[in-house]
């Protein structure tokens, strides 16, 4: 694939592949060749987004970072307020072959643990708030596999390697949307985890609705940074940092920055 799309979060803020990872990608024979800030115009509004231009072999690639939390130059914008619309549409424009999202979540199950880096295979929504792209007419999307079988197998291949895993440890997850922007009582993780929540978010779910109207693949890394609500080993009533969860998810990006090269290499 020759133009990849990235969403990164909490659990990536930016990314600069020539200054941070130019000997690894130098390994893969790819060497980046430009680097643009554009602010990308869409009938949603404006976003701004990061072209990472790259070549192996005398073929181009690209990379078309957008950060989801994008707020005036700054990555704090309220998970409630982000416009999901304006996002994807902005990578579709960009002419991207697929979209890798880059989450921090909140785990609930034990083989799930905080550092892990694993892939979303289903999610979960009842937050009763609609995201599409068809607010006239109705068109039905079907999203019974919301996530890309193709994209996700080559993932898990390169954060197998790079985390030391065999095939025998579970790499798949059922991602639960949360409103935001608070965190979940420990009631509600109870009841999340009942209905079969593995990981809670606030912003994924509706990034891959609007990716499978437009038919681009999308798939979903995503990083355990932090026991849910209620969850805490040894202290059930552990209180949530923002802050804290959000310096977790950013030191483990190396299995995340593994896959996107490997990826590229593709």
């Amino acid at each position: 694939m020759n133009r990849i799309g990235i969403i990164g979060g909490t659990g990536l803020v930016s990314i600069d592949l020539k200054r941070d990872h130019e000997q690894r990608l130098a390994q893969h024979g790819l060497v980046v060749t430009r680097t643009d800030e554009v602010n990308a115009e869409t009938k949603f509004g404006d976003v701004p987004i990061k072209c990472i231009t790259l070549q192996k072999d005398g073929i181009d690639k690209e990379l078309i970072f957008l950060q989801r939390h994008h707020n005036d130059g700054s990555a704090n914008k309220p998970p409630h307020m982000i416009n999901h619309k304006a996002n994807i549409k902005a990578l579709e424009n960009a002419g991207c072959d697929v979209i890798v999202s880059v989450c921090s979540i909140g785990t609930l199950v034990e083989d799930f643990p905080p550092g892990k880096v694993g892939l979303a295979g289903q999610y979960i929504d009842f937050t009763g708030v609609a995201t599409s792209f068809n607010d006239t007419f109705a068109i039905f999307t079907s999203v019974t596999e919301p996530f890309s079988d193709k994209l996700n197998k080559q993932l898990e291949i390169s954060l197998r390697e790079s985390q030391g895993f065999t095939s025998e440890e579970k790499m798949y997850y059922t991602y639960w949307l949360a409103q935001g922007p608070h965190f979940e009582t420990r009631a509600e993780v109870d009841a999340i985890g009942k209905l079969g929540g593995e990981m809670v978010g606030m912003t994924m779910a509706r990034e891959v609705k609007l990716a499978n109207e437009l038919s681009i693949p999308y798939s979903a890394i995503c990083i355990s940074s932090n026991w849910a609500a209620g969850r805490e080993p040894g202290d059930p009533s552990a209180e949530l940092s923002h802050n804290l969860v959000s310096s977790q998810a950013n030191e483990r990006l190396d299995p995340v920055i593994h896959s996107i090269i490997e990826l590229l290499n593709s």
